[in-house]
């Protein structure tokens, strides 16, 4: 007995059983890795997507003239100090008060998207991507006044939450962005 060499039986049991426990951690981890991974991949498109909405929306809103916040005519300057969800402007190049020519962007709380329309409201169309969820959107529009001692300027304002469909958790956002007019406001 004493030429015999290995293992008994009860060791080898403990170490398959100290093999699971630490083959259980390592694949739980690697796991938790892959999902936050997918995670921050999901929220880092969405996010890019909101943010390429916005800078269009401040880029066309800093060419523009004739800022109309809320509804009615939208070729008249209207100021909201309160805010309003729909915004009209006169887009650079157009034809100053006509009508047709103003681009409109408006926040439908139904659907929780932001939308451009190019003609006064007509066929508007979605700028947001539908992961993500808008919860609230308002246009504040002062110094629309020709002549006035300000020059027009628009905050906008979005809270929302992002996520994708494959994500278990959402993560929630508030942004803030501010245009001013180009043009002297003389």
């Amino acid at each position: 007995m004493k030429g015999d060499k290995g293992f008994t039986l009860i060791e080898m049991i403990v170490s398959t059983a100290l093999f699971a426990v630490v083959m259980l951690v390592s694949v739980t981890a690697l796991l938790s890795l892959v999902d936050a991974n997918r995670k921050t991949q999901a929220l880092h498109s969405v996010m890019n997507n909101l943010n390429i909405a916005l800078d269009s929306m401040v880029r066309a809103l800093r060419m523009g003239s004739v800022y109309h916040c809320g509804g009615g005519e939208y070729s008249l300057a209207r100021d909201c100090g309160n805010g309003d969800t729909v915004l009209a402007f006169e887009a650079f190049g157009g034809d100053r008060g006509d009508a047709g020519d103003q681009w409109v962007y408006l926040y439908d709380a139904s659907t929780k998207r932001i939308y451009k329309s190019e003609n006064s409201g007509q066929n508007s169309i979605a700028i947001t991507s539908p992961s993500v969820t808008i919860d609230s959107m308002k246009f504040y529009v002062i110094g629309t006044t020709p002549g006035d001692t300000s020059q027009p300027k628009v905050v906008i304002s979005i809270k929302g939450t992002a996520g994708a469909d494959k994500v278990k958790t959402r993560t929630t956002f508030h942004i803030q962005a501010t245009a001013v007019q180009r043009a002297l406001d003389l």
